[in-house]
């Protein structure tokens, strides 16, 4: 027995990895609705397949976003039962979706939002970072000077960010990350759910060190530790000091100067500066 309802948009997350995220339900909406909503249909079709599902596909993406979106009002108004789908995780976050949703709920029309795969919520369980207060951006800027701009407003917030990022964009980013919200833990999730899936964990500075040795491949996300106030002041001869008492004590030098650097709440390069100066 159908348990789809006529006249309805359904929004279907799809898997953003590993094929068996897929829910029970979404794959039953898939097949019983007339038509499937896709951002990119050589893509969803794979996916399809896969399933053995052949209902008709449709290309709704983010070009022709507004047009589609009112052809698709029309025939949820007309009765037609839509499956809303994007080429990984949850259609509207960071991907098509959010207008033809807007639009049926202003025009009365059911929306049933399925729940599934998310790449920016795993990747924030999967960081161990605070996530009793964090909030996503989706992806930056792609030019410096905007990029820049944009992390200037959230330098200072006091919890976990969530970012999306491409590859051949993750040093930028991470070097912005570091020069404009200063050095702190932040974690970098890689091929969420895939065969490869990887975990990096550390401070901006060495993130940033090491993935500009290995550059990085595959979907990204970036997770921001949240700001904390230093009430330590100090200045380079209090850094240069605390680096020497650190080597005394047996510290390496880069250990100890990495320990200043999070005491003060400085990058490791500030610290290697006054040490360098008071040489």
């Amino acid at each position: 027995m159908s348990t789809v309802e006529k006249g309805t948009l359904y929004v279907c997350p799809t898997p953003i990895g590993n094929l068996g995220d897929i829910t029970l339900r979404v794959l039953e909406v898939l097949r019983e609705a007339d038509v499937i909503a896709a951002e990119d249909t050589r893509h969803s079709r794979k996916l399809l397949e896969h399933f053995g599902i052949t209902t008709p596909l449709t290309s709704y993406h983010q070009h022709n976003e507004k047009g589609k979106a009112l052809e698709l009002i029309r025939r949820l108004q007309g009765g037609d039962v839509i499956a809303l789908v994007s080429d990984a995780g949850m259609p509207g976050i960071s991907d098509p979706g959010q207008e033809v949703i807007r639009m049926c709920l202003s025009a009365k029309i059911p929306v049933d939002v399925l729940p599934g795969p998310n790449a920016g919520l795993t990747a924030l369980v999967l960081s161990g970072l605070p996530n009793d207060h964090f909030i996503f951006h989706g992806f930056l800027p792609s030019t410096k000077s905007a990029r820049r701009r944009e992390l200037q407003g959230y330098a200072k917030l006091p919890f976990t960010q969530i970012f999306y990022e491409a590859p051949h964009r993750l040093v930028d980013t991470l070097a912005d990350l570091l020069e404009v919200c200063g050095d702190r833990e932040a974690v970098v999730v890689r091929e969420l759910t895939k065969l490869h899936q990887t975990v990096h964990q550390g401070l901006l500075e060495d993130l940033l060190a090491e993935f500009r040795m290995n550059p990085p491949r595959g979907e990204i996300c970036v997770l921001l530790a949240p700001y904390k106030e230093v009430p330590l002041q100090g200045g380079p001869e209090d850094w240069k000091k605390e680096v020497e008492a650190g080597i005394n004590q047996g510290l390496q030098p880069k250990e100890a100067m990495k320990c200043v650097a999070q005491k003060y709440g400085i990058s490791k390069r500030e610290v290697y500066k006054a040490v360098l100066e008071g040489k």
